[in-house]
């Protein structure tokens, strides 16, 4: 399953209500496959006191783009649920965007798993994620 049309994607995405974390964030999904999901994310409202992006917003984005992955891997009838996470925070960002690639390492049956690549607007490594999620049959 592969969702190229943004319109489709919305309503994928929007699917279970209007209330939604990466919304709040300002998480933009850009492309999406079972394979590679990208996705963009402002720093601005993201960030810890110090002005610098927040650690947990980079794991936010990166668990909001595997899943999306995972999700369209798992296909239809089916869910995914994130049961584990690590991130590598490399540098700082401050203004503009990051943009996130999450990649799928692993799609079997009940397991996937996505290295997430953050970098800033000059493409320089913010974070490195992986994520697992498992996978479902939905209820």
């Amino acid at each position: 399953m592969t969702l190229t049309d943004p319109e489709e994607l919305a309503a994928w995405m929007n699917a279970s209500g209007e209330d939604r974390l990466h919304r709040r964030m300002g998480i933009e999904i850009l492309e999406a496959s079972a394979e590679r999901v990208v996705g963009r994310m402002p720093v601005e409202g993201n960030v810890q006191p110090y002005g610098l992006l927040h650690g947990g917003a980079s794991c936010v984005l990166a668990e909001t783009l595997g899943s999306t992955g995972a999700a369209l891997h798992a296909g239809p009838g089916r869910i995914a649920v994130g049961i584990e996470i690590s991130a590598t925070h490399h540098r700082s960002a401050t203004s503009g965007h990051v943009t996130a690639v999450a990649t799928r390492v692993h799609g079997g049956r009940t397991l996937a798993t996505y290295a997430i690549e953050i970098a800033d607007d000059e493409g320089r490594a913010v974070c490195t994620a992986r994520l697992t999620c498992m996978l479902r049959d939905a209820r």
